[in-house]
Formats: structure tokens, sequence, C-alpha cells
């Protein structure tokens, strides 16, 4: 009877001690999961908590991107990012789209070292955006320049006519939503438009010639709006390096102290997504024999190409 009364103790003990290990691995692992989803809120996915170097992505068309600037201010916040690659393959956007991501990176540079790495294009805006960084390096066939404005609307009155439309409308004054596409455009609402892309040219040209510490109307048809290779850009000191990514980390290495051996990691920013919209493009990927990835990203594209009013910054953005 004392052997049964001793292992019964002896159980009882036992599972007092498989109960608290229990325990501890829960807590083990509700504290991994609160360590990874706190580096999935600060680096949006790039799960490194460790010091390492920051790689954003800018491609596709740019816009006014809300959670892009966003990315780029919890970039500059975070303790363990040393430095910063853009790497930029952009035809450009919306001037303003531009001129936001500019000002964020110029306010990132101001905390830790920026550089630039343009691969087959950065133009118009996407050159905006890199002449915010500390350097900018290029390929020899990279396509970059295109420094100005843009400002486009339809004028559809000789298709309305032939349908049998007619546009009724009643403006508060006679330069109120001109240009219209739905009247032809006289010489008022033409003067104001060009005043502006005007006023925006001058901006632009005046941005190069500070960031860059160039006279840039002397640099052969940049205020024409015209492109560069990148073995162009550099003679003409639009650029400052042919090199790749590897190279700008030798240069953030040798240049600006950055220690040797760090990871790059990649940020990106925080995207809005639904359980209905990942089975609708995970589906579509499907039928195409795409990934849900590069769906997104096609969709992603048109969208922004049908966002891109107002004044646009922008080299070819039908082809992208």
């Amino acid at each position: 009877m004392a052997l049964d009364t001793e292992s019964l103790i002896d159980r009882r003990r036992l599972k007092r001690r498989l109960t608290a290990w229990r325990i501890a691995a829960v807590a083990l692992g509700l504290l991994a999961l609160g360590l990874f989803l706190l580096s999935d809120r600060e680096l949006s996915g790039s799960g490194s908590l460790l010091p390492h170097v920051a790689r954003v992505t800018v491609s596709g068309i740019i816009t006014d991107d809300r959670k892009m600037n966003e990315l780029i201010e919890k970039v500059a916040k975070s303790s363990q990012v040393k430095a910063v690659i853009l790497n930029i393959n952009s035809p450009g956007g919306t001037t303003t789209g531009g001129e936001a991501m500019y000002d964020g990176i110029r306010h990132l540079a101001e905390k830790k070292p920026v550089v630039a790495v343009c691969g087959t294009l950065a133009t118009s805006a996407a050159y905006i955006v890199a002449l915010a960084t500390d350097r900018i390096f290029v390929y020899g066939n990279t396509i970059t320049g295109s420094v100005g404005v843009i400002f486009q609307w339809a004028e559809v009155t000789e298709l309305l006519q032939t349908l049998g439309i007619k546009v009724e409308e009643v403006r508060s004054g006679p330069l109120k939503a001109v240009p219209s596409p739905f009247v032809p455009t006289d010489e008022r609402a033409r003067a104001i438009a060009e005043q502006m892309v005007q006023e925006a040219r001058v901006w632009f040209v005046d941005l190069v010639s500070e960031r860059r510490d160039i006279e840039a109307p002397s640099i052969p048809g940049l205020t024409d709006g015209r492109i560069y290779s990148g073995r162009q850009a550099v003679k003409l000191k639009l650029a400052d390096e042919i090199g790749d990514e590897k190279a700008a980390m030798n240069w953030l290495i040798e240049e600006r102290n950055v220690p040797r051996g760090l990871k790059i990691v990649d940020w990106k920013p925080a995207r809005e997504s639904s359980s209905l919209s990942g089975w609708l493009f995970q589906s579509l990927a499907d039928t195409m024999g795409l990934s849900a990835e590069r769906v997104a990203g096609i969709a992603g594209r048109i969208s922004a190409t049908l966002k891109l009013d107002g004044l646009v910054s922008v080299w070819h953005p039908a082809s992208n």
C-alpha cells in the first residue's frame, strides 16, 4: 500500500514538472511570436532585428504613395538600419509623387547615408528620387535624365459630336475646370497650363543644379528634357559612378564608415489586403500561369498609370 502511495506521489510530481515545462514552452513561444510581430511591424516583413543595410525598391509608376512614404519614415527611425540603398527602376510618374519621395529621402539622409543604384530606367520623377541621395550609381546603359514636366488632357469634343452627345455645364468662373476634355481648349486655358508646366520645369532644373552642383542649362539637352545613357550621365555629372549594388556597398564602407559585413535586408511598404482580393489574385494567377505577386504587380502598374493626374514627370509610361 505504501508503494502505491509513493508511486502516486511521484506521478503527481512528474505531472507538475511536465505542466511547468509546458507553461514555459508556451511562454517562450508567445515571446518568439511577439518578437516576430514586432519585427514585422517595424520592418514591414524584413524580419531582421540585427544591424543591417536597408534596401528600398522604387519601381513602376511613382505616385504620392502614403505607404511608401511611411516606409521611408520607418527606415529613418530604425536604430538597426546603418545605411540605405535605393534600388531604382522606374520611368517616373507624377511630379508631386517624386517631390514627396524626395522630401522623405532628404529627411532620411540627415540621419543615415543613402545611395541610389539605378537599373534599366531612372528618368523624370525617378531621377528626382535619385537626386535626394548622397551618391548615384548607374549602369553604363541605364536610361536616365528626362528632366521636365508634362500636363496632358484629352479633348473629345469631335468624338462626342459623332456619338450625338452634348455636355451641358454651369461654371462659377470662365477659368474654372479648364482645360476641359468637353470643350476646345482656348488660349487662356492653354496659357494657364503652360505657366504651371514652366514653373514646375524651373523647380526641377534648379533641383538638378543644386543637388549635382552644376549649371544645369549648360548640360546639352537637359532643359529640353532629353534622356542620357549611364555613361553620358556620369560624364556630364548627372550621376556619380558606373556601378552596381556591390560598388554602392563598398562606397558606403569606405566613405561613410558603414561597418563591413552587414547584410542587405529588403524593406517593403505594408500593403492592405483581404482574403477575397488575395483569392481573386491567386485564381487569376493560376489561370494565367503566373505567380500571385506577378499579377498583383501588373494590376498595381495599371492602377498607378490610371492615376497619373496633374503634372507628370514620366518617360514612356505606356511601355512599362
